[in-house]
């Protein structure tokens, strides 16, 4: 299931991006005691109490007349996090009385249906709270939250209300024996012809126009008697090339198709080479241990010589050199050169990022390849891998007990990962380790 969505938004300097590094855990948005500064959407990964869901900072919300394009564009990008999310965070400054603003956006969530949270920040007393907050509850969006987010008071009883508010985990009602495949990459990179091409009809309009898909859009569909269920998703493009807000919206949507895939096509276009944001792109799907295909997609449109194919998976290497165990194809979905082949690395991909280990073979090969090439150590201590387990799949993960976890250098992780790969292959899929600390008495 992709994880719920949680947007917050508010007037300008009340504090929702404060609240965004609190809740994210770290500084991601620019804090400034002045209007105007978060500009666009920001998008992070968080999780409490075990329940991970992807946070929205917005620009402030004003409706004054005779706004700057500008503001108006802040406004309406909210606009549109709101519409996409689960749960909105609203977010009111105890410090200033309540404005108009603050009313008509108050009934603009209340026109919206979705679950509203409203969060009074900047408490500084809260034993004298619940007289301040009594004009707020008269907004009509139940009961405010006293909040500090600059000092993290009472987040917790913002966040348990945040995550009551999301929708249940139905599990989509999928069989499990259906591959889930997401088609990501840039605009005009070829996602609605390459779909329409594993189809074999017109099911999704193609143009040459970046941006035509707007939703994530899911087929099912069977080949040779297996089934799948195709999700084509919008075009993703840096921040500063989006033209049209509703692109930037289309953007949370292609995460969540990521987030709900089991296998990511991440297409290329040859004539393009690899780009900052295939990368961005590629490592949300590499994070997210989803099964990853390179597609390199228009190779019709290369001149071509007999170390052409060569030198483009040397620059893959180098320049995705987080996604060396991904595999990759060369193909045109116009002419459907190659695309007949996809389905099948599909499938293999799927089955290697479901594959286990028994723990009694891991355990030998542990000690085979330590033996090997000993564990580091470092003034007098030496590491000491004392009992390895897989303990789960999509992605393979493994846990690893160690005497000491701060002397597993990132070298010695990445020699481990390799023997794991030449020994059982994962290719297409990341491999995640969980380093834990045992004592070497303790059975």
């Amino acid at each position: 299931m992709a994880k719920p969505i949680v947007a917050i938004v508010g007037r300008p300097n009340v504090g929702k991006s404060t609240l965004f590094n609190r809740i994210a855990g770290g500084l991601t948005a620019i804090v400034q005691n002045q209007p105007g500064v978060t500009r666009d959407r920001l998008y992070r990964e968080a999780e409490w109490l075990g329940k991970k869901f992807m946070l929205i900072d917005t620009g402030g919300i004003e409706f004054k007349d005779n706004q700057m394009p500008l503001f108006r564009q802040m406004r309406r990008q909210a606009e549109l996090a709101m519409e996409e999310a689960d749960v909105i965070v609203f977010v009111v400054d105890t410090h200033a009385e309540l404005t108009r603003d603050d009313a008509r956006i108050a009934q603009d969530l209340r026109r919206s249906g979705k679950t509203v949270v409203l969060a009074a920040n900047k408490v500084e007393n809260f034993a004298t709270a619940e007289a301040q907050l009594y004009e707020y509850n008269a907004l009509g969006l139940g009961e405010a939250i006293p909040i500090s987010a600059e000092h993290g008071m009472n987040t917790g009883d913002l966040m348990e209300a945040v995550v009551a508010g999301f929708p249940a985990d139905d599990g989509e009602n999928v069989d499990p024996d259906v591959i889930k495949i997401s088609v990501i990459g840039r605009p005009n990179v070829g996602k609605s012809s390459l779909v329409n091409k594993l189809l074999g009809e017109e099911r999704v309009i193609v143009s040459d126009i970046p941006g035509t898909t707007r939703d994530a859009i899911d087929t099912s569909f069977e080949h040779d008697g297996k089934r799948y269920i195709l999700i084509d998703t919008a075009g993703m493009r840096r921040k500063s090339r989006i033209a049209e807000l509703v692109e930037q919206y289309s953007v949370i949507r292609s995460l969540r198709a990521v987030d709900r895939s089991d296998v990511a096509l991440m297409l290329l276009d040859a004539a393009d080479g690899i780009t900052e944001q295939d990368k961005k792109i590629a490592g949300y799907a590499h994070e997210g241990g989803k099964g990853i295909v390179i597609v390199v997609n228009k190779w019709d449109l290369i001149e071509k010589d007999d170390k052409t194919i060569n030198r483009f998976e040397k620059d893959i290497r180098e320049e995705l050199g987080f996604m060396q165990y991904a595999p990759t194809m060369f193909i045109s979905a116009k002419t459907g050169q190659r695309v007949n082949k996809l389905l099948d690395l599909v499938d293999f991909v799927a089955e290697q990022n479901s594959s286990r280990v028994a723990t009694a073979t891991l355990n030998t090969l542990m000690r085979e390849w330590t033996h090997l090439n000993p564990p580091p150590s470092h003034k007098g201590r030496r590491l000491k891998i004392l009992y390895a387990t897989q303990s789960s799949v999509k992605p393979p993960t493994f846990v690893l007990f160690v005497n000491q976890p701060d002397l597993l250098h990132f070298s010695y992780r990445r020699y481990l990962e390799n023997h794991l790969r030449n020994a059982f292959g994962f290719e297409g899929s990341p491999i995640r380790m969980v380093i834990r600390q045992r004592d070497e008495e303790d059975k």
